[in-house]
């Protein structure tokens, strides 16, 4: 009888690792759909699933002789970081960053976003914004131009910038010495809410005017991810299937019933 019983519960086991197997599967389609949603959206950044093992206790009710703890599989999320290819536009307000830096843009509540798509334009008083209107931030505070000078605006590679011959300061680009401290919210902006993030000015980084950066995701192999991720998931259910059936008729022959 507890050999028997020790069986349903190994059973159990494997009901409960197939099914951990399946949300983390679930959490990677999440993952290579959001990637698909972001593929044409400038300086996207990838994420990336990764998977470990967690360890779990078994009920008390197992006798002594079985193991009292199993592993069961979980997923996790990191955000790939790479360069993402540059598309030349022509558009002076288009700007794109060459290195690890970022564009420090100043969000609705006051606080500082960091974004690495520099889709930018002119609002009414002049303001250099990203699309969502958020101002792009200098060493000096949002950068502003005049709206009736026609003369050219230039930005280096450095990130000065001027309008004809009127300097207008330097763009604010931040670079980060933990790029994994980094909290990331809607729109392709990143938050630095902790000092583990070591923001800094940027030093190994250039400004390229009349470029963007395109999506670090390759559709191509997000959609081989799907397939995959999805076969997996299948897979896993035919597991749960399998030892729902064996763990019922193994009951109903403990049980004596037909």
């Amino acid at each position: 009888m507890a050999q028997s019983l020790l069986i349903v519960l190994r059973m159990d086991v494997s009901l409960y690792s197939a099914a951990a197997a399946m949300n983390a599967t679930e959490r990677w389609q999440d993952l290579v759909a959001e990637n698909l949603s972001t593929a044409s959206a400038p300086g996207a950044r990838q994420q990336e699933i990764s998977f470990s093992s967690v360890q779990a206790g078994m009920s008390s009710a197992v006798p002594s002789s079985a193991s009292s703890t199993y592993v069961i599989p979980a997923a996790g999320a990191t955000t790939n970081f790479s360069q993402g290819e540059l598309k030349a536009t022509g558009d002076k307000l288009d700007l794109a960053v060459e290195g690890p830096g970022f564009f420090t843009v100043q969000m609705p509540d006051g606080s500082k976003g960091y974004t690495r798509d520099g889709e930018f334009r002119l609002n009414s008083q002049g303001q250099l914004t990203t699309t969502q209107g958020y101002p792009v931030m200098s060493n000096g505070g949002s950068l502003t131009f005049d709206p009736n000078n026609t003369a050219p605006i230039d930005i280096s590679a450095e990130g000065e910038v001027s309008q004809g011959p009127d300097s207008k300061g330097k763009i604010s680009v931040t670079e980060f010495g933990n790029l994994k401290a980094l909290s990331q919210g809607s729109g392709g902006f990143f938050y630095a809410d902790s000092d583990e993030a070591q923001a800094k000015p940027a030093s190994a980084t250039n400004v390229r005017q009349g470029f963007v950066e395109e999506s670090n995701t390759s559709p191509s192999l997000a959609m081989a991810s799907l397939l995959t991720s999805m076969r997996m998931f299948e897979s896993n259910q035919k597991v749960m299937e399998m030892q729902g059936d064996r763990m019922t008729k193994t009951i109903t022959d403990l049980s004596g019933t037909s």
